[in-house]
């Protein structure tokens, strides 16, 4: 069985006897390649070189697209800078009243720069690994990507202060975000990944108000297209799980804040939970023991269950990178 079967057949309810492993690897992955973050976040090549040979060292089970938020806020316009070695920037909300988000037009996603360098990304895997090895794209939620327009700041206030700002926002950031998951899909996409880390920060009754519907609307509509969706949401989000249970993901992304166990009693079988190590106090700074005995004690617990080994979130730049090979080695059960 490839690693492409052994997902669907996780994404079928079937647990296999071998706990998949995909952390999230960006910065860590360009560094690992002996590249800079710039590079990496502007050159599909060198993002998809870079996450092969992760690949290939860690035996991972899956490669991403995942770079960094701003691929659809560059498309609708905004001025995205790069740092050497550090996380692009967009340092300017370009929406800062009604008249900026009427004026915002959707992009055509082939012809931005850096949504087409995403799609491009997706063939240059095809060309590389054939269809042995699931690919996972990415887009922008709806409210994360709004943050990216219109500041995060500014947008939570915004959901308090001018609710109906945020809600057409949300509207025209579905329309594209949904658009970008068509392209990339097609391009060769088994999954789509979709980062809105700010849900994290709203109540349950703001979720539901402001973007409930929309999850369920792109979860639907990537389904529709015959591939798969993963939802990443960092931080706490115990409080959404009951609404998240009924958007239907076939993958949610949990951090280490979240219990494991009360999370599989509120979503079941349906959907698989990938996480939710500590990047930081268990997968960075752990010793090699310590570590060890993280893997494998939420590996035996999870065995029988829809479960992948992970992060809570990104793997860090300053990993030691025996690290990843620990996790490797320790979920797999003897």
């Amino acid at each position: 069985m490839n690693k492409t079967e052994a997902l669907e057949q996780l994404r079928d309810g079937r647990c296999g006897d071998r706990i998949l492993y995909h952390p999230i690897l960006m910065h860590f992955a360009a560094r690992y390649n002996q590249t800079t973050y710039s590079r990496f976040a502007s050159s599909y090549k060198v993002l998809v070189e870079s996450n092969i040979k992760c690949l290939e060292d860690f035996d991972i089970d899956a490669v991403g697209l995942i770079s960094d938020p701003y691929r659809e806020t560059s498309a609708f316009g905004a001025k995205i800078h790069f740092p050497e070695d550090s996380v692009p920037q967009c340092r300017e909300p370009i929406v800062k009243n009604i008249t900026d988000a009427r004026q915002l037009k959707n992009p055509d996603l082939y012809k931005a720069e850096r949504t087409l360098d995403r799609i491009e990304g997706v063939k240059e895997y095809r060309k590389h690994l054939g269809n042995s090895i699931p690919v996972i794209g990415w887009i922008e939620g709806p409210l994360a990507e709004t943050c990216d327009l219109a500041g995060v700041n500014e947008t939570l206030l915004n959901l308090i202060m001018a609710p109906d700002l945020v809600k057409f926002l949300i509207d025209k950031t579905t329309v594209t975000a949904k658009d970008f998951a068509k392209a990339q899909v097609e391009a060769g996409c088994d999954i789509i990944g979709i980062g809105d880390a700010i849900c994290s920060q709203i109540s349950d009754d703001q979720y539901r108000e402001f973007v409930k519907e929309k999850h369920q609307e792109m979860v639907d509509y990537i389904h529709s297209l015959g591939a798969g969706v993963k939802i990443h949401i960092c931080g706490d989000i115990t409080h959404l799980l009951p609404d998240l249970k009924d958007v239907k993901p076939d993958i949610l992304d949990l951090d280490w804040m979240v219990d494991m166990h009360e999370t599989h009693s509120i979503l079941g079988d349906e959907i698989i939970r990938c996480g939710n190590l500590d990047p930081v106090r268990v997968i960075e700074q752990s010793s090699a023991e310590k570590l060890a005995s993280e893997v494998q004690t939420i590996c035996r617990k999870e065995l029988k269950n829809p479960f992948i080994l992970s992060g809570g979130c990104e793997i860090t730049v300053d990993t030691p990178v025996n690290n990843l090979h620990i996790m490797r080695e320790k979920s797999i059960l003897k």
